[in-house]
């Protein structure tokens, strides 16, 4: 299959097509809205009856066809990247466009690809108003989010972090809760200041890195890897720059509070993008950039330890928040904060099965949660409340939405057979092997983990039913089971056989430790010979 579709060009043009399709969906969903008139249902163009969600639905699905020709043409055995595509853009200041994958990128690729499909399912009848903006919104986000994946020049990896964050923006500020006005603005305050500091460190870089002979700045990712040399002291300045952007958007503790606010306020979609797909991208930021770039900074004792550590309380802080959130939607935002926790351990343990494992917990998680915001959202729509009190016994009552919950929970749990379970395991198994007490209190968390959800489903689910509001709930129809089977049918696969997707990681993985290893050593001995 790989050799087929090189025959044909394929990889030559799928990363450029994966970030253009998103764009002439919005371009084409904005034309019907300008036409219609901006209805936010039904129109019809020219005879013809369309309809701003048929046209996201139809672009996210040509979106996802395409991207899994990377599943096939990746070929895990190459440590170089693949399908790269470059192109001088502002050859004056020295960027280019240049994009490509590894088999981290690959992985959140296709995650995206699959998250986003779904996501324009479940807003098919929450969202009327406005309707032919949020699917564009949601096309321009798409592009976004893939393009900083995708970027192998600094300053094409800002453009498109800067280009993600606006759409999201508008999502939570127009389509949110009765906080959404305050939830958007602290959500866009707190990820730009982060920013601001990070595009600092990037012309920095840049400068640093610059052609001998003609003075021009270089921000390509390989370039400046090899490079920009800096000095130990600002090493550390510039790690802060891109740790703070990167520790928000993750999020980490203390660094963490607008993501409740987001969470709660932000329509189903939303929720379900900032969980399955936005957060990873701060994790995926410490192993692109933060982290490869400034390997004596990252790995020194001081800093290394503190992140360590905030780690690990932000493991054990949303656990216990979670325990006592009596909104439903909350206490999934909360757990999110502990399970980011696992990730930001397994990276900076810095073995390979720690890493390999946070990144099935990115993938994984971003499955689970993404699948609790949905049935989170199913049931919103039918009592208009997401406390759990309101609720008890609804099991007898919504068989399906019950059995499906509880796969669910016992995936984010990390239940064996489920794919929350190899990807905990890794991170504490590779992390026992350099941080074994920090390992071990991370592992006593999975029981408040444990109690938790349990605890949650136990009084939605299994309570007597004694609500009379309660009784003539219907049960999911054909449009939820279509958004949800896909994600259980994801669980199980990714918890019984994870070995496709560890294999297509694993060189990464290697290739990421070594690399640190390697460049920390070095970096360290030239640059004290340089300081003395």
């Amino acid at each position: 299959m790989n050799a087929l579709l090189t025959s044909i060009g394929y990889t030559h043009w799928i990363l450029p097509a994966l970030l253009i399709i998103p764009l002439i969906g919005a371009a084409v969903i904005w034309l019907l809205g300008a036409r219609g008139g901006g209805a936010g249902g039904d129109e019809v163009v020219s005879g013809v009856a369309a309809t701003p969600r048929m046209v996201a639905l139809v672009t996210f699905a040509v979106e996802f066809i395409v991207s899994l020709g990377l599943w096939w043409s990746f070929d895990p055995g190459n440590n170089a990247w693949q399908s790269v595509v470059d192109y001088a853009w502002i050859p004056s200041w020295g960027i280019r466009f240049t994009i490509g994958v590894d088999g981290i990128a690959v992985m959140m690729v296709l995650l995206t690809t699959f998250i986003m499909l779904l996501a324009v399912g479940g807003s098919w009848t929450s969202i009327r108003a406005r309707s032919h903006s949020y699917y564009a919104l949601l096309l321009v986000l798409t592009t976004g989010m893939l393009g900083v994946f995708l970027s192998l020049d600094l300053f094409l990896f800002y453009v498109m972090w800067e280009v993600m964050l606006i759409p999201m923006y508008f999502i939570i500020g127009i389509w949110g809760g009765d906080r959404r006005i305050y939830a958007s603005l602290k959500f866009f305050i707190y990820t730009m200041v982060g920013s601001l500091l990070m595009l600092v460190a990037i012309i920095y870089l840049g400068l640093a890195a610059r052609d001998p002979a003609t003075g021009i700045p270089t921000f390509a990712y390989d370039y400046v890897l090899q490079n920009a040399m800096v000095t130990s002291t600002a090493a550390k300045w510039l790690f802060g720059a891109f740790f703070l952007a990167f520790a928000v958007k993750v999020p980490m503790f203390p660094f963490h509070t607008w993501l409740p606010d987001a969470h709660v306020e932000a329509p189903t979609a939303g929720s379900v993008v900032l969980a399955s797909i936005m957060l990873k991208l701060g994790t995926f930021g410490f192993l692109r950039l933060a982290v490869p770039l400034f390997p004596s900074a990252a790995m020194d004792p001081t800093i290394r330890g503190i992140i360590l550590g905030l780690a690990v309380i932000g493991i054990v802080y949303g656990a216990l928040v979670s325990l006592v959130q009596p909104d439903f939607k909350k206490l999934v935002a909360y757990s999110s904060v502990s399970h980011l926790g696992f990730v930001m351990l397994g990276i900076f343990a810095l073995t390979v099965q720690s890493v390999q494992g946070a990144l099935m917990v990115m993938i994984n998680h971003g499955i689970s949660t993404g699948a609790l915001f949905f049935l989170i959202g199913m049931i919103y729509e039918r009592r208009h409340t997401r406390l759990i009190d309101a609720y008890g016994g609804i099991a007898r009552v919504v068989p399906m939405f019950a059995a499906i919950l509880t796969i669910v929970t016992f995936s984010s749990i990390g239940v064996p057979g489920t794919n929350g379970f190899i990807g905990e395991f890794l991170v504490l198994l590779g992390s026992f092997q350099t941080q074994p007490v920090l390992s071990v209190i991370a592992t006593t968390v999975v029981i408040i983990s444990a109690a938790y959800l349990l605890w949650a489903i136990q009084r939605i689910l299994f309570n007597p039913l004694d609500k009379r509001e309660n009784e003539h709930i219907p049960d999911l129809n054909r449009r939820e089971l279509a958004i949800m089977v896909p994600l259980v049918a994801a669980i199980v696969w990714l918890g019984v056989y994870p070995a496709p997707v560890l294999r297509r990681m694993e060189g990464a993985a290697t290739k990421f430790v070594n690399m640190v290893d390697a460049r920390r050593n070095l970096l360290t001995t030239g640059v004290a010979e340089a300081e003395r």
